[in-house]
C-alpha cells in the first residue's frame, strides 16, 4: 500500500508543478493524474486488498490535499491578518480540505462506477464527476474555485487562446482527456488491459494535444484587436493594510492616492482605478450621504483637471434601513437597520453615482456560509458583536457607465476567479474590466501571483483588456489575448498608464458561459445510474 501512497505524492508534487505561478509549467497537467490513476488501478486489482472504496478515497485525498495545501498555503496569511491564529486555521481548513474532500469523492465514485462497467466509459464518468464537483465548489457558499483544473494554464496563456470558446471547464477537459488516453496507453503497454487497437488511441492522444494548441498558437499570433483607444491610470498606493484602518489617516490615504494619478495622468485620461477599499473612513461612508463628504469634494476637486476623467474605486458603504430589509442588515437603533458593503463606485463630475456591492463574498471572513438556513442563530451571533450574514451583497453584477457611454466592469477582488460572472458585466455592455484589489493580507506569497495570472483568463474568455488596481501589488494591463503589458513590483507604491482598446463584440464563452459544466453535470447524473447495475467482477478486467 505504501507504493500507492509514494505514487499519489508523485501526482501532487507534479500538480503542484504544473500550477501557477511556475511560468510555461501547464502542459504538466496533462499527465500530472497518471501516477494516481495508477495507484488506483492497482488497488481495484489487488485481491488481497479489503474496503477497496475507502483506500482509493485515502489515496485520492492524500493528492488533493498535499497538491492544494501547497498550492494555496497562502489562504492562512490572509485570514490570520484578521482574525486570531487558531480561528485563521480553522477557516482554511476549508479550501485545505474541502476541495480535497470534493475530488477524493469524485475517485471514489469512479470506483463504484468501475464496479459496474468497462474501464473506459469508468473514466469518463470520472472526468464527469470531477466536472461536477468543480461547479459545485463555485455555486455554493463555501465556493472557493481558485483550483478548478482550467485555470492552470494561466501560466501558459498561448496555449489556451479557445476559452474564448470553452471557457476554463474546456482546460479541465483537455486536462483529464489528456490524463485517460496516456493512463489507457500505459495499461496496454504493461499488459493489464490490452487495447484492442491501441493505434486509435494514439492516434486520438496526438489529436488531443496538438489540435488545441496549434489552434491556439495560431489564433494567438494572428489575433488583432480593433482600434477603440480609451486612456486609463491603475494606481497601487502601497498602504500598509494593517495600518489602513488606525496609523494612516484616511485624508492621507486620500492624498497618497491623488498624488500618484496626477504624476502619470494625462489631458484625455478617462479612468482612475483605484484599489479595493481605497475610500475608507472609520464608521465607513453612508452611500446616500456620500456627497456631502469632504471626500466626494476633494475626488470632484481632483477631476476638474480632467475634462473626460471617472475615478473607479474601491470603497467602505453602508446603506441605512427602517426595516431589516437583508439577512445581513443588523438593527443599531430600534427601527434602525445597517447593511455594510465591500463596494466600488464611480465618481465624475455630473450628479450622477454609481455604486456596485461585492457579490462574491470571501465564506467565513467576509460572509457567514448557509447564514440563511441558520439565520435562528441571529441572537446568538449579536451577542458576540457580529450576524450570520456578514457584508451585504448584490445577486447580480452591474456595470458602471460614464457620461460618454463607456461601460466598465467593476470587479471586486476574489470576483475576478469566476469566469461566468465576470462574462455577465460583458453581457450587459462592459467594454474593459476593471479589477480591483487588496493582496496585501497574502503578504509576499504566491497567492498574488496567481491572481494576477488567472486575470489573464478572463480577458481571453471575453476579449477584454484588464486594468488592475492591487493595493501593494501586483498591478497592471493584460490585453485581450492574455499578454500582461505592464506590471507593477510587490509592495510598492505606483501608478501606471495605458492606452487600451474598448471592445464591443461577444465571444462565444460570453454569450453561453459555462455550458461545458453542465454538459459535465448531466453526464455524471447518466454515469450514476450505472450504480444501480448489477456488480460485474469481470469489469475490473475489461
Amino acid at each position: 500500500m505504501r507504493n500507492q501512497y509514494l505514487l499519489a505524492l508523485l501526482s501532487a508534487f507534479l500538480l503542484w508543478l504544473g500550477w501557477p505561478p511556475v511560468p510555461y509549467s501547464s502542459p504538466i497537467l496533462l499527465i500530472a493524474f497518471l501516477p494516481l490513476l495508477i495507484a488506483v488501478e492497482n488497488i481495484i486489482r489487488n485481491e488481497e486488498f479489503k474496503k477497496k472504496g475507502k483506500k482509493i478515497f485515502l489515496t485520492a485525498g492524500l493528492t488533493a490535499v498535499v497538491w492544494n495545501t501547497a498550492s494555496i498555503y497562502w489562504v492562512y496569511n490572509s485570514i490570520s491578518a484578521v482574525m486570531p491564529w487558531y480561528i485563521a486555521i480553522f477557516i482554511s481548513l476549508i479550501p485545505f480540505l474541502l476541495g480535497s474532500l470534493l475530488m477524493a469523492l469524485s475517485f471514489r465514485l469512479y470506483y463504484q462506477m468501475r464496479k459496474k462497467t468497462a474501464i473506459g466509459i469508468s473514466l469518463f464518468g470520472l472526468m464527469a464527476f470531477w466536472i461536477s464537483y468543480e461547479y459545485l465548489h463555485q455555486t455554493w457558499d463555501l465556493a472557493f474555485p481558485w483550483m478548478t483544473l482550467g485555470n492552470g494554464f494561466a501560466n501558459f496563456h498561448q496555449l489556451i487562446q479557445w476559452y474564448e470558446v470553452t471557457g476554463v471547464y474546456g482546460g479541465t477537459i483537455w486536462i483529464w482527456l489528456s490524463n485517460i488516453l496516456v493512463f489507457l496507453l500505459y495499461l496496454n503497454k504493461k499488459q493489464i488491459n490490452t487495447l484492442s487497437k491501441p493505434r486509435y488511441i494514439k492516434i486520438t492522444l496526438a489529436l488531443t494535444l496538438l489540435l488545441p494548441s496549434t489552434y491556439s498558437i495560431i489564433r494567438y499570433l494572428t489575433f488583432e484587436e480593433h482600434l477603440n483607444p480609451s486612456q486609463i491610470v491603475t494606481v497601487q498606493p502601497n498602504i500598509d493594510p494593517f495600518g489602513k484602518f488606525g496609523s494612516i489617516s484616511s485624508e492621507d490615504q486620500l492624498n497618497t492616492l491623488m498624488r500618484l494619478s496626477k504624476s502619470v495622468a494625462k489631458p484625455n485620461t478617462e479612468f482612475f482605478i483605484w484599489p479595493e477599499t481605497a475610500l475608507s473612513q472609520r464608521g465607513d461612508f453612508d452611500e446616500e450621504d456620500f456627497r456631502n463628504t469632504s471626500t466626494f469634494d476633494s475626488l470632484i476637486n481632483f477631476l476638474n483637471d480632467y475634462k473626460n476623467g471617472n475615478v473607479l474605486t474601491g470603497i467602505e458603504s453602508y446603506q441605512l434601513y427602517n426595516d431589516q430589509r437583508t439577512s445581513t442588515a443588523r438593527e443599531i437603533a430600534p427601527n434602525l437597520y445597517k447593511d455594510n458593503f465591500n463596494a466600488a463606485t464611480l465618481v465624475d463630475v455630473s450628479s450622477k453615482l454609481q455604486f456596485y456591492h461585492k457579490s462574491k463574498l470571501v465564506p467565513g471572513v467576509e460572509q457567514m456560509p448557509f447564514g440563511s438556513a441558520i439565520n435562528f442563530l441571529k441572537p446568538l451571533f449579536s451577542a458576540f458583536g457580529g450576524t450570520t450574514g456578514g457584508y451585504g451583497k448584490q445577486d447580480k453584477p452591474s456595470v458602471f457607465y460614464t457620461q460618454s457611454g463607456i461601460g466598465a466592469a467593476p470587479v471586486i477582488c476574489y470576483e475576478s476567479i469566476w469566469g461566468n460572472y465576470v462574462a455577465e458585466y460583458i453581457q450587459q455592455g462592459a467594454q474593459f474590466i476593471a479589477i480591483i484589489t487588496n493582496d496585501g493580507w497574502w503578504g509576499n506569497t504566491s497567492g498574488k501571483d496567481q491572481h494576477l495570472e488567472y486575470a489573464k483568463l478572463r480577458a481571453i474568455e471575453n476579449r477584454r483588456w484588464v486594468a488592475r488596481a492591487a493595493n501593494t501589488g501586483i498591478s497592471g494591463f493584460i490585453n485581450q489575448r492574455g499578454d500582461i503589458i505592464q506590471q507593477t513590483q510587490w509592495w510598492q507604491p505606483a501608478a501606471l498608464t495605458q492606452e487600451i482598446n474598448l471592445s464591443e463584440e461577444l465571444t462565444i464563452y460570453t454569450k453561453n458561459g459555462d455550458i461545458l459544466a453542465y454538459i459535465g453535470i448531466f453526464t455524471a447524473l447518466l454515469a450514476s445510474l450505472t450504480f444501480f447495475k448489477k456488480s460485474k467482477t469481470s469489469n475490473f478486467i475489461k
